[in-house]
């Protein structure tokens, strides 16, 4: 991938990470949350607040990184992401044995990675779209599936870690994964970037919100960002409550049979898309989400709830 003289092959690299990145700051702590319901006595209550100020703090960041972000520049605002990511995972380690109570502990570290993932949200998929090169379709498809494949990789690894160490030895885990954001925001920091779109050729934010068709795709984006955060944050848990598993088991048949499902989608999507009635398959697949939760919810065994949980990715 070159423009110019310029290779953007690194910076193509450093967005595929990134997205990798936002998978351990959304997934990881999930992993824990029947942990630290033991550990700390937290009541389900509380750690529902937590993947609800998550998701709710990412949307916010989305909405004011419009004028952060062209401020500061989207390499700043890059390293900034990553380092937000970091600092968030190991504040997972150090703030619940410090702060007043566990749970503020886990929510102090919660804010600052919600920060970090939100950024990412919005600054990835701008930055590889920017990138001259051909089939970009194909492109923006695998960056998307990196989420994923990242998704898969914290779920196995973090399991490997719990069966040959314990779980109850975590804490060390949010300190090794913080080496990757950490890592790539040193990369960010010296690839190339696109120069950004000048000021008179965006199209105006007001312009935008006076659409019906802008405020449809916002309504969409929350109801699958939900309907994705929901699934997959609670899937382990579900697992190991519901079906009385081990946590090894309960991670493989919740969390990770979701990411490998919704990572086949994209790969699916990205091979045969150009072939696909867009407006059937979003309504195919937004059917199929009710179906999967109403399964979820009302399966008469636990392993078809289970399976609900897991089709939801796809």
């Amino acid at each position: 991938m070159k423009a110019q003289g310029q290779s953007y092959q690194k910076t193509q690299v450093a967005c595929f990470i990134g997205y990798v990145v936002q998978a351990i700051v959304n997934n990881f702590a999930p992993l824990l949350f029947l942990t630290f319901q033991r550990q700390y006595d937290i009541p389900l209550s509380q750690i529902t607040l937590l993947v609800t100020i998550n998701f709710a703090l990412q949307l916010l960041v989305d909405l004011a990184s419009v004028k952060f972000v062209d401020r500061i520049g989207y390499r700043a605002s890059a390293v900034l992401a990553h380092g937000l990511s970091a600092a968030g995972l190991v504040l997972l380690t150090v703030l619940p044995e410090v702060a007043p109570t566990p749970f503020l502990g886990l929510l102090g570290a919660v804010l600052v990675y919600a920060m970090g993932g939100g950024l990412l949200e919005v600054l990835v998929s701008p930055i590889v779209e920017s990138l001259p090169g051909e089939h970009k379709e194909k492109t923006m498809s695998l960056l998307h599936s990196f989420y994923c494949w990242g998704y898969v990789a914290v779920v196995l690894l973090s399991t490997a870690y719990f069966a040959a160490f314990g779980v109850e030895n975590w804490r060390y885990l949010p300190l090794a994964w913080a080496v990757l954001p950490l890592a790539n925001a040193f990369l960010y920091a010296r690839v190339p970037m696109v120069p950004p779109v000048a000021e008179h050729e965006r199209t105006p934010i007001r312009s935008m919100f006076g659409k019906k068709v802008f405020w449809l795709f916002l309504l969409m984006m929350i109801c699958a960002g939900a309907s994705e955060q929901a699934m997959s944050q609670w899937s382990s848990l579900f697992a190991e409550r519901g079906l009385s598993v081990s946590k090894t088991m309960g991670d493989l048949l919740g969390p990770c049979a979701f990411a490998v499902l919704m990572g086949l989608a994209r790969l699916l999507y990205g091979i045969l898309g150009d072939r696909l009635n867009i407006r059937r398959a979003m309504a195919l697949s937004a059917a199929l989400c009710v179906g999967c939760y109403l399964l979820a919810a009302n399966a008469p065994h636990p392993l078809l709830g289970l399976l609900g949980c897991a089709v939801t990715g796809f």
